[in-house]
């Protein structure tokens, strides 16, 4: 059998006020804020999940948001642009509705396709790009039509500190096939219909320093913990040394750094973010693991008070 993934799963960065992340990505994108709930590894912090109605693998970005953290610097090692596709049509749409929240996007053209750029609260390069390919969310928020809603990620540009051993590893190790070149970039493909795209800067950057506004990793799609287990293999025998397999409640984790830099993880598609909460609940109330239980009060007396808002100041 050959073992290649499916597409991104998740990809996760670096913020600071918790309460704006969930402004920027629930109340200006749209997105479904799918599961409150801490860092497992400093749980003094959030991390907050948005995607499409469900969470889907390939709709989701995660963030850290630490408060008071320094600013980061996008650079080599880095997811440099993340990417969000939208139903054919709906570029004009987001343009207008960007500009009302007084963000102006520039436009890119990539592989024949038109982008609008821009960044975030704290400065995380986004774009917008339609695609045909995809389920459209049935999620609708904030003013945004479920017909223009975001679909989930459209793919990501990753920023090397040494693009032709990135390259390598997207297409010896992950089974990514190359499609071209193009202004600079060469663009892989995956199977699935969603997060299947991945643009490689080719000129080498300079190495980029985490902090708020900065991705701290991009993670690839595993179908079942069978195959999982198949990737820690793999991984192991590619000359990597993968994490330990990390149980993250709704998925399962390992993570290696390839050689440019970029820190990947491989995550399972299930069990998934409903399997704590009824669907039509996702988000909203703070989860924890089992392990974290017993410290439930501790953990919310150190966290934050948030909540999801429309941008006229209606909880969602």
């Amino acid at each position: 059998m050959i073992l290649e993934t499916a597409g991104i799963h998740h990809i996760t960065a670096f913020a600071r006020n918790p309460q704006d992340n969930v402004n920027f990505y629930a109340g200006v994108l749209g997105l479904r804020l799918v599961k409150k709930t801490v860092n497992f590894d400093a749980t003094e912090v959030y991390h907050l999940y948005f995607g499409d109605q469900s969470g889907n693998p390939g709709t989701v970005i995660t963030f850290f948001p630490y408060p008071n953290y320094r600013r980061g610097e996008i650079g080599g090692g880095q997811v440099g642009i993340t990417a969000f596709a939208v139903p054919p049509g709906s570029l004009d749409f987001w343009e207008k509705r960007l500009n009302s929240f007084g963000i102006t996007p520039t436009k890119a053209i990539r592989f024949q396709q038109s982008y609008l750029q821009f960044c975030d609260n704290e400065g995380l390069q986004l774009e917008i790009v339609e695609r045909e390919e995809g389920l459209n969310s049935s999620w609708s928020f904030g003013g945004i039509p479920a017909d223009k809603a975001i679909k989930g990620l459209g793919g990501a540009v990753l920023f090397s500190v040494n693009a032709e051993k990135t390259i390598h590893v997207l297409e010896n190790v992950l089974g990514l096939k190359k499609l071209g070149v193009d202004a600079g970039y060469a663009r892989f493909q995956s199977p699935a219909a969603i997060g299947n795209l991945i643009d490689v800067a080719l000129e080498d950057k300079q190495r980029g320093h985490g902090g708020a506004g900065t991705v701290h990793h991009i993670a690839w799609r595993a179908k079942d913990f069978q195959e999982h287990e198949e990737w820690h293999r793999k991984v192991t025998a590619c000359g990597f040394a993968p994490t330990q397999i990390l149980d993250r409640k709704y998925f399962k984790a390992l993570y290696f750094r390839e050689d440019g830099g970029i820190l990947f993880e491989i995550a399972t598609d299930p069990p998934g973010f409903a399997r704590d909460e009824a669907p039509d609940a996702l988000g909203q109330k703070l989860m924890l693991p089992e392990w974290f239980e017993p410290l439930r009060g501790q953990i919310e007396d150190n966290l934050p008070q948030i909540e999801v808002k429309t941008p006229d100041g209606d909880k969602g």
